[in-house]
């Protein structure tokens, strides 16, 4: 079982928005955000069901990430 680099703290994840050029925020995985119950799901399993895929199998963690300047939301996939 691969782990994220990110969500286990040796990374940092840095990003620009595409619209305005700031620093983006990390939010976390993005399945943590689907409903109540999703963040305490299996990391696998979800992936099985989160509407990317590739990120099973390539073993990505999909990050949502946010500008605090525009609003501008993104996923950004980070190699586990």
């Amino acid at each position: 079982m691969a782990i994220c680099p990110v969500c286990n703290g040796f990374e940092n994840l840095e990003a620009a928005c595409c619209s305005c050029g700031k620093k983006m925020e990390d939010s976390g995985r993005i399945m943590d955000f689907y409903d109540d119950y999703s963040a305490y799901m299996p990391i696998d399993q979800m992936k099985m069901e989160d509407g990317f895929p590739q990120d099973f199998q390539k073993e990505e963690c999909p990050h949502l990430l946010k500008c605090p300047s525009c609003g501008q939301d993104s996923v950004m996939f980070i190699k586990e």
